[in-house]
């Protein structure tokens, strides 16, 4: 099988041609910018170049034939036209990498829509959202990512191209070595927790809300399956963890990992100033199931929730952001203030 991969060689992209090359595929060419410097195996191909000038390689890509096309850098509109224009009678298959943010729950808890919460958990059969363009920022230049992203019509643009039969695959929040977003630094108080913090505040509503995530070596193992097995063409799968833990107990996990021994205040929510606070409605969880991939292609994960983590914890605290802090004394400030307007509650680590 030959697999040309667009992207590939930022954070989930070497796990999946890592796990590929495990599977015994070694046909594999990356299409990229070359502006990373990765560690892959010395069998993978590379094609240079920009995606947004996708057809002035399709010479390469006729020569190359590859069996299966995986876009990881589906974006806009107009990135996945391109790509559908472009090999469109050179190849007859295409995996897309998309997100979960494309379900209904998740817009109801960014609050874009409105109305009731959505039933968990969370299937590939499950409402979309009502309300597009999730991140849109009209303080941005149009021609912005943000205001041009949104993975619901990316699918339906791929799941119907005559041409060409897709596989989707839907991603949770996924965290790992080598995460740009450094999740667990921004969700889940690794700072805070390796300074040996005493307290911790954390709005309640945050600290008791579901969010599926998921270990970046065993979602590429996913994507690894759907490019891999005939059984995924035309089909749609989420990748998730089998089980979804609460912030608190994730933040606990990670402060076992830590030896951490101190006192997480859970604020009520509305209470904490907006740099603290969480501008959710956490009242709806993000509770994915992923048992149709398991089901149908045999998908398991390799690594424990604690290996994971373990690993996900050394190697973010190596690569900490230059400027990442926290005003702990407003912190100790606020606390005080809480404490004085009873309006805290306790939860005390053991």
């Amino acid at each position: 099988m030959k697999i040309l991969i667009i992207g590939g060689t930022n954070f989930i992209g070497p796990y999946v041609i890592r796990h590929l090359n495990a599977m015994g595929y070694h046909d594999i060419t990356l299409f990229h910018r070359g502006q990373s410097e990765i560690d892959l195996p010395a069998t993978v191909k590379h094609i240079y170049g920009d995606k947004q000038n996708l057809e002035q390689h399709r010479a390469a890509f006729q020569s190359l034939s590859p069996d299966v096309v995986v876009d990881m850098i589906a974006y806009t509109e107009t990135d996945t036209e391109l790509v559908l224009r472009t090999f469109r009678g050179i190849t007859k298959r295409l995996v897309m990498i998309s997100s979960q943010d494309v379900y209904r729950a998740y817009g109801v808890v960014r609050q874009a829509d409105t109305g009731s919460l959505e039933p968990t958990p969370i299937s590939e059969l499950s409402a979309l959202r009502n309300n597009r363009y999730p991140y849109q920022d009209p303080a941005k230049d149009p021609d912005e990512w943000c205001n041009r992203y949104d993975k619901i019509p990316l699918e339906e643009m791929v799941m119907n191209d005559p041409y060409i039969k897709a596989t989707i695959v839907r991603l949770p929040a996924v965290y790992g070595p080598n995460d740009p977003q450094h999740r667990l630094l921004h969700y889940f108080k690794l700072k805070p927790l390796r300074d040996s913090r005493s307290v911790i505040l954390l709005d309640e509503g945050y600290a008791n809300w579901l969010w599926t995530h998921g270990y970046v070596e065993d979602v590429a193992y996913g994507i690894a399956l759907a490019i891999t097995n005939e059984r995924a063409t035309g089909r749609l799968y989420n990748i998730t963890e089998p089980q979804t833990s609460t912030m608190l107990d994730f933040i606990h996990a990670i402060g076992e990992q830590l030896n951490w021994d101190g006192e997480i205040i859970q604020v009520p929510s509305g209470h904490l100033p907006d740099e603290l606070g969480i501008p959710l409605r956490t009242e709806q969880n993000i509770i994915v199931e992923s048992n149709r991939i398991r089901e149908e292609l045999g998908y398991r994960e390799a690594f424990s929730f604690i290996e994971g983590l373990k690993k996900t914890i050394d190697w973010e605290l190596a690569h900490l952001p230059v400027g990442i802090g926290h005003d702990y004394d407003k912190e100790d400030a606020m606390l005080n203030e809480l404490r004085e307007a009873g309006v805290i509650c306790t939860d005390k680590h053991s």
